[in-house]
């Protein structure tokens, strides 16, 4: 079966930034077979998307998709004020919350244009099964592309770190089921799930368990991923607890590698930058969540002029209440002009970020282009609205006039939105669902 999609602004992103304006895209057995500006060739069916801007599905390399459950607390806080004020409300997450939470969550993101997610999963409560088999069952059904994380806190305020220590696990129960987890990871181009290991922060995990989780990640040919450098307090806190600064004790434990990707890294210095770019480690670059919790703004042009692999994350829902990846390209731009300046990020750089960026940070060459070969993951937005009215270039539209909800969404070449809405379920009864659960975290 071949598709055929026409008669749109067509962005490949790849090597060349080629661009067709009135172009055409040629899906066959779920991957793109070509792409083109003038002859279309024949196909079994055609979708006109005259009036319409095309670019690869969006790549969120950093989420927590448990925290739509607990959005807008503690508004003023800064992060350590506002992980020990949610703390005690995310150790009630179980199975059924998580899975309302993922479904939200998930179309949320699908409805912005974003086709793969990356879920930083670390709470664990004690006793409470099924929690990563949630969020995974939510994906399937979304059908979206899930790299799912089997995160972990060992490190709890009795010993020094920031969590209580009724949400601490101890080392080999982590290590046993992130292993057991992992026999879900599915190798290759067109994976729908795959597995990362993912440690939370240095604030949350012993050095024992950074050491042990990049043996086993290794071994089994996993990612890595961690928080790093957030705040200013961070810093700090290593410098007390380690007798040195994050990145350098990341480079201590091994964590500088080619197969390692950090959230944040708000607060690297020059050195810092040049060791990611020399080690090929990359980076989970989440602007709105930065600035909800007064961390920072992120040396994003510094990254990139050095080599650095660089992402987008839209972080957790209660540090980022809109779960909208697109709109974190536009945060992304504005937050790299408001540090260096206005030719410090365009608009197509902010789109590379979110698109080609995502896929080079999760060590994926099938995704995060429009080019022969590659997954059919496309996202397709509407220009005939009131918000691009007058815009002269509809890619630029696209992002400094965001947000917009995505009119057609393909992963693998299926639909997963159509006209707007989700196609296998429904977002009032999703949004039902999320609700029931939700009423649970509320303060008692």
């Amino acid at each position: 079966m071949s598709t055929l999609l026409a008669n749109g602004h067509v962005v490949t992103m790849d090597d060349h930034g080629t661009e067709f304006p009135h172009g055409w895209l040629l899906i066959e057995d779920g991957l793109v077979a070509a792409t083109g500006g003038s002859s279309p060739p024949e196909a079994d069916a055609t979708v006109d998307l005259s009036g319409c801007v095309v670019l690869p599905g969006l790549v969120n390399v950093h989420h927590h998709l448990y925290q739509t459950l607990t959005r807008t607390r503690a508004q003023d806080a800064d992060l350590f004020t506002w992980l020990q004020t949610l703390y005690p409300l995310w150790a009630r997450l179980d199975a059924d919350a998580e899975y309302a939470a993922a479904r939200a969550g998930l179309a949320e993101l699908a409805l912005s244009g974003c086709t793969t997610v990356f879920d930083h999963h670390y709470v664990f409560p004690a006793g409470r099964k099924g929690i990563l088999e949630g969020e995974i069952a939510a994906a399937r059904e979304l059908g979206v592309r899930l790299v799912a994380s089997r995160g972990s806190m060992d490190l709890g305020r009795s010993e020094g770190g920031l969590p209580p220590d009724e949400l601490v696990e101890d080392l080999d129960t982590i290590l046993a089921d992130s292993e057991r987890i992992a026999a879900l990871h599915e190798p290759g181009p067109g994976a729908r799930l795959q597995i990362a290991i993912a440690p939370c922060s240095p604030f949350s995990v012993t050095r024992r368990l950074m050491t042990e989780s990049a043996k086993l990640a290794r071994r089994l040919g996993l990612l890595l991923h961690t928080h790093l450098a957030e705040t200013v307090e961070e810093d700090e806190y290593c410098r007390e607890l380690y007798g040195c600064r994050p990145v350098e004790y990341l480079d201590e434990l091994g964590w500088l590698e080619q197969d390692v990707w950090c959230a944040h890294c708000v607060h690297l210095s020059p050195s810092d930058i040049a060791a990611f770019a020399a080690t090929g480690t990359g980076v989970a670059h989440c602007p709105s969540s930065n600035l909800r919790l007064g961390a920072g703004i992120a040396p994003v042009r510094a990254m990139l002029d050095s080599g650095v692999r660089v992402g987008l994350g839209v972080d957790g829902s209660a540090s980022n209440e809109r779960g909208d990846l697109i709109a974190e390209a536009r945060q992304a731009l504005l937050v790299a002009r408001g540090r260096d300046g206005p030719a410090a990020m365009t608009v197509r750089d902010a789109v590379r970020l979110a698109t080609r960026g995502g896929a080079t940070v999760l060590r994926r060459n099938d995704i995060g282009s429009l080019e022969a070969g590659k997954c059919a993951d496309v996202a397709v937005w509407r220009t005939d609205g009131l918000a691009f009215g007058g815009a002269d270039d509809p890619v630029a539209a696209l992002v400094l006039s965001g947000p917009h909800r995505v009119d057609r969404l393909y992963v693998g070449g299926e639909e997963v939105v159509r006209d707007g809405r989700l196609v296998s379920a429904g977002e009032d009864e999703i949004a039902r669902a999320h609700r029931l659960q939700a009423r649970r975290f509320r303060d008692r």
